[in-house]
């Protein structure tokens, strides 16, 4: 199901990609055919700093349970250190 809807995020974080780490600014968030994962359909992230050309691009793709699962997780440890919204 490719759905072309998109997500950007802002975020304040850093990733660490084949040349080190380096400061991530933004986050894209979509549900397509993965590039990589034996998957017909994958929920892909990708955290990125677009002022510092493709290269500063980490991506990751999940099938819809592990999507799910991870997204439960970061809501609970957020809750547990009493930060969450």
């Amino acid at each position: 199901m490719c759905t072309y809807i998109t997500e950007h995020v802002a975020l304040a974080g850093t990733a660490k990609g084949a040349d080190g780490w380096f400061p991530v600014s933004t986050a894209s968030v979509y549900l397509d055919h993965p590039f990589s994962a034996p998957l017909e359909h994958a929920l892909c992230l990708d955290f990125l700093n677009p002022d510092r050309g493709p290269s500063a691009r980490v991506a990751v793709e999940l099938d819809e349970g592990s999507a799910r699962a991870l997204a439960t997780a970061i809501l609970s440890a957020l809750g547990r250190a009493g930060t969450a919204e």
